[in-house]
């Protein structure tokens, strides 16, 4: 089980990102949640599969048509035993 926290930044607020993220996530079994934040990033955990993860990793970095992703800075955390993918309100 992989868990890893993601910040993405760029133009990634009012294109669709987190609703496409749950989506993709729910495709690649992978649980935990996103939301945006107030600067103009997205937030979001991943559980899952070090495959599956690595899927869902590297769709963050293109995101959605009409996204922007300047980058995406990804760190290792121990696990939050999320069941499901959610869209979390803004932070």
């Amino acid at each position: 089980m992989r868990s890893v926290h993601v910040i993405v930044d760029g133009g990634v607020q009012g294109v669709g990102y987190r609703y496409s993220l749950r989506l993709e996530a729910d495709r690649a079994g992978v649980a935990g949640w996103v939301r945006n934040r107030s600067e103009g990033t997205v937030e979001a955990v991943l559980e899952g599969t070090d495959v599956a993860v690595d899927d869902v990793l590297a769709w963050m970095a293109e995101g959605p048509p009409g996204a922007r992703v300047r980058r995406a800075r990804v760190t290792e955390i121990d696990p939050e035993s999320s069941t499901s993918f959610e869209v979390r309100d803004t932070a």
